[in-house]
């Protein structure tokens, strides 16, 4: 059989959109006598909808879309996916299902039996899961349909209680018992640069386990916070990877299941580059799914403005880039001139606004009030917070999305500004570890200086106070990291952390400041997620707790 896998990029909610774009690689492959293309989870409509799915015109809508789709299937079938209702007398109202459309029609819908409910999934709140399994007959070919969870019944439950398999019931044992030929997997599975290769292993252990080839199909594109990588496969029976498609691109891959010929698998490329790659489409994503071009920021001369800005200009083109240098009275000279030549290095628009009289008057009035008191942290807030006027003030005249560019190092331990340096519409690196900023700075100036060996050298600070350096208040990043990486990913207890080498009252005193800011993230801007546990809806914890 000649089957297609067409990894695209799709709008939440635009079905006239993603149907035409469907619609478009049908009729293209037609003419490559394909014989069924193979589309993502969820593609008609975009994944994740969230409470969208309570919404009966957005079901009608995509109804209508699969219904347009199936008219072009002539000749070619197809599977896409698509919530559709569930007409059983109990249960939710939905299941996620891949509708198997051939002869302009729908001829079977294959329903998603596994439905994650951790992290940033909660797919139960809207579906029921199936319990009737069946296989798709077509041209003499038997095909076990699943989609995305269905393969992934004997994962980790990712905590350390040990128990090594999530669900209680195996799609593919019910499956295999009906002995189909390949199995197809319609799949949105979001990127994380530190799970990346555990996809690929369960997708080889099932095909080993059950003697099968898998032609997954993974989105690509990013959906808010989420950043789908792409890297569909077509794996062979023994568990061998033998087509890949691209990461972080549209691509389409056309096989003839009984004659595969050569091997193509993409290049393997250091996580810091995917990384990159994934922040770059997501912030492209945002701008143009939300119908914006433009994007502001500060640029202080520090690492992390100069990353978010390089990030920025590879997105969205130089042109559609401006920012602000907002020096103080603390700001040195090296900072200054260090993002002065870092936007002409990008081309883009600058302009230096001193924030220093405009401070000074805050203080002034509010002199009488903080009368007998000694200066603080309220002092080197209230630059930041004048900072985050002077953004915000562009952002709304110009109609510019102001980009956050605070890392997870600060977010976890609340080293940011309340309605100062935390403004913005999309927070790029909250997901990246500083020593990872600094990495990403190495690669953008692997072709060239790019940012300024200066903002990559010198010690961070935020400068709100003379000489101040981020090590005032905060271990070593290189310690920070991995304490923050142990406790928020990987979920250690503070002696299991200390045991690695740390000194436990130091450790304990990190997490009580990740622990007691949950109230600032709660607040915050959407973060781009590159990782297994990313700040934001995918990491539940309440506000308030003794812990």
């Amino acid at each position: 059989m000649k089957v297609a896998l067409a990894q695209l990029n799709y709008t939440i909610g635009d079905f006239e959109g993603n149907a035409s774009k469907i619609i478009a690689e049908i009729n293209r492959l037609k003419q490559e006598d394909v014989d069924l293309v193979v589309f993502s989870e969820l593609s008609v409509c975009g994944y994740y909808p969230h409470d969208l799915l309570e919404k009966k015109e957005f079901i009608a809508k995509a109804d209508d879309a699969v219904a347009e789709i199936a008219k072009h299937c002539h000749g070619i079938a197809a599977l896409v996916g698509a919530p559709r209702i569930n007409r059983h007398e109990r249960g939710k109202t939905l299941f996620n299902a891949a509708l198997f459309l051939a002869d302009g029609e729908i001829k079977s819908s294959h329903n998603k039996t596994l439905l994650p409910t951790y992290d940033i999934f909660d797919e139960y709140r809207h579906f029921e899961p199936n319990r009737e399994f069946s296989l798709v007959e077509y041209k003499g070919e038997k095909i076990a349909v699943t989609i995305c969870e269905d393969l992934w019944d004997e994962q980790p439950t990712a905590n350390e209680f040990g128990k090594d398999k999530l669900y209680s019931i195996s799609p593919m044992e019910e499956l295999a018992k009906l002995n189909p030929d390949f199995v197809v997997n319609l799949s949105a599975s979001p990127f994380s640069y530190n799970q990346e290769g555990w996809r690929k292993n369960v997708l080889i252990t099932k095909a080993k386990k059950y003697g099968l080839p898998i032609l997954y199909c993974n989105q690509v594109g990013a959906q808010t916070e989420l950043v789908f990588d792409g890297g569909s496969v077509y794996i062979d029976a023994t568990g061998e990877i033998v087509k890949e498609l691209k990461y972080f691109e549209e691509d389409c891959l056309v096989l003839d299941t009984t004659a595969l010929g050569e091997k193509e698998l993409q290049p393997k490329v250091d996580y810091i580059e995917k990384i990159h790659d994934a922040l770059v489409l997501g912030i492209l994503d945002y701008f143009k799914k939300m119908g914006f071009k433009q994007a502001t920021l500060g640029l202080s001369g520090g690492i992390d403005s100069a990353v978010t800005v390089v990030l920025a200009v590879r997105a969205l083109g130089a042109e559609n880039v401006r920012v602000l240098l907002m020096p103080s009275k603390y700001s040195s000279d090296h900072s200054v001139n260090d993002a002065r030549e870092l936007a002409e290095n990008l081309g883009i628009r600058y302009d230096v606004v001193n924030i220093q009289s405009a401070v000074d008057q805050f203080e002034a009035a509010l002199a009488p009030l903080f009368e007998g008191c000694s200066p603080d942290v309220t002092e080197e807030n209230i630059q930041a917070r004048a900072r985050g006027i002077y953004m915000m003030a562009i952002s709304n005249k110009f109609g510019h999305i102001l980009l956050n560019t605070t890392n997870k190092s600060e977010c976890a331990v609340g080293y940011g500004t309340l309605y100062g340096d935390m403004n913005g519409g999309l927070a790029v690196l909250g997901d990246v570890y500083k020593l990872d900023v600094f990495k990403l700075s190495r690669f953008m100036n692997k072709d060239g200086e790019v940012i300024p060996e200066n903002t990559i050298v010198k010690p961070p600070s935020a400068e709100l106070r003379p000489d101040q350096k981020d090590t005032d208040s905060l271990p070593e990043y290189e310690d920070l990291d991995t304490m923050l990486f142990n406790y928020i990913e990987l979920n250690k207890s503070p002696k299991e952390i200390a045991a690695l080498g740390y000194d436990e009252a130091v450790v304990r005193r990190v997490i009580r400041m990740v622990n007691t800011n949950e109230y600032k993230r709660f607040q915050a801007a959407p973060i781009l997620r590159v990782s297994s546990k990313a700040f934001g809806f995918g990491r539940k914890m309440p506000l308030v707790a003794r812990y």
